[in-house]
């Protein structure tokens, strides 16, 4: 691998980048402040300070009070220097979203899905309106992220299995990136909500977690060594396939509601714990159930959840050991920590590892917040690696 040299301008690019993000991290500095923290001089300090003002990355924000002498000014990253969009798609909608480079959401707007079936179209016609809302143009985003369910192929970047979204074809993310002239990237929705999760949620400052997605559908985000785990063909995390003793193998891949865990945990799984369980026919969507048991104190239905989710977990831990398993998805939220507690009781009773189970802490759209999160990572690198 070639080696860059420790040339003037590569420490300059180092030290703009690691001031840049100390202001996102710690808010407004004064310029001795930055030093400090940086281990640079006053003087180099201020040079970097007035270059980063030059090229529009920094700005003046206030003014702070001290002993003797003038207040000393406060910089702060300049919210105007880059914006990013994340998406979510769904086949019941789209939900876009604008930040700017801070990582402050700054609009958010949702289009039916039937308004444009093909999904160029549909894309730009959300970004439009979501930029509209945001005061800005298609040109000023910097980074683009979209969430949808399926397979991401690593190679190609486009999706597989996306039985729920069968427009999202194979050259898709190719007419994207030409449609909007600029990079796009198709993300797995779960493993978006992980990267949400580690940035406002439960695993705020962890390497090492897993995110479980228990709904209508089952999933896995994978967080290790602080990085995704993806898997070779993009399926990792792709639970609902797991075999489970008592459940039949799938016997058609192409049908996603076959899986062993699938069956185990999904809605009809669930429909019907809700009739043996006393809670009516059990026809309400698979949250309000959970939501009911909760709120009716309905032990045997919760213990009988968290025994089948149990499973999938405990899977996951002896292989993966990863310490933190956090329930999200419509069931997870709505179980909350009741359902949180029952499932790591049971699980410590079958895995030696007895990892914690928590609940989601990410408020909001999970998978639209790990959009913009992926975007922002995105956007920063291209914008605060070229600073000078």
């Amino acid at each position: 691998m070639a080696r860059r040299p420790g040339t003037p301008r590569l420490l300059r690019q180092i030290n703009d980048r690691s001031a840049l993000e100390l202001l996102l991290l710690q808010g407004p500095l004064t310029r001795a402040e930055l030093g400090e923290l940086t281990g640079l001089s006053k003087v180099t300090s201020g040079q970097l300070l007035a270059r980063l003002e030059d090229r529009g990355l920094v700005t003046t924000a206030g003014e702070r009070a001290g002993g003797r002498g003038p207040n000393a000014a406060l910089y702060a990253v300049n919210p105007e220097s880059a914006y990013v969009a994340g998406l979510e798609v769904s086949p019941d909608s789209v939900t876009a979203g604008v930040a700017d480079i801070t990582g402050r959401a700054i609009a958010e707007v949702t289009v039916d899905p039937s308004e444009a079936r093909d999904p160029v179209k549909l894309v730009h016609n959300a970004l439009f309106r979501a930029c509209e809302c945001a005061g800005i143009v298609l040109d000023q985003l910097s980074g683009l992220v979209i969430g949808t369910r399926g397979v991401v192929d690593p190679r190609s970047g486009d999706v597989r299995y996306s039985f729920d979204l069968p427009a999202w074809h194979f050259g898709v993310l190719a007419e994207l990136r030409a449609d909007l002239g600029r990079a796009v990237r198709i993300e797995n929705d779960v493993n978006l909500a992980a990267l949400a999760e580690q940035a406002h949620g439960a695993a705020r400052g962890l390497d090492d977690f897993v995110m479980m997605w228990a709904g209508i559908g089952q999933g896995l985000g994978v967080m290790l060594g602080g990085r995704l785990h993806r898997g070779i063909t993009g399926g990792a995390g792709e639970i609902g396939w797991l075999p489970v003793p008592g459940e039949p193998l799938p016997s058609d891949v192409r049908d996603p509601q076959s899986g062993s865990f699938q069956r185990l945990v999904g809605g009809d799984a669930l429909h019907g714990m809700a009739v043996a369980h006393g809670m009516g026919p059990g026809e309400a969507p698979v949250a309000e159930l959970v939501a009911k048991a909760v709120a009716e104190g309905n032990g045997s239905f919760l213990d009988e959840l968290a025994g089948r989710l149990a499973v999938g977990v405990a899977a996951v831990a002896v292989v993966l050991d990863p310490g933190l398993i956090v329930l999200s998805g419509d069931v997870g939220r709505a179980g909350g920590r009741e359902l949180a507690a029952r499932v790591e009781d049971e699980v410590a009773r079958v895995c030696p590892s007895r990892p914690r189970v928590a609940v989601t802490e990410v408020e909001g759209n999970p998978v639209l917040r790990g959009a913009l999160v992926a975007a922002l990572e995105e956007a920063r690198e291209q914008v605060f690696s070229d600073t000078v």
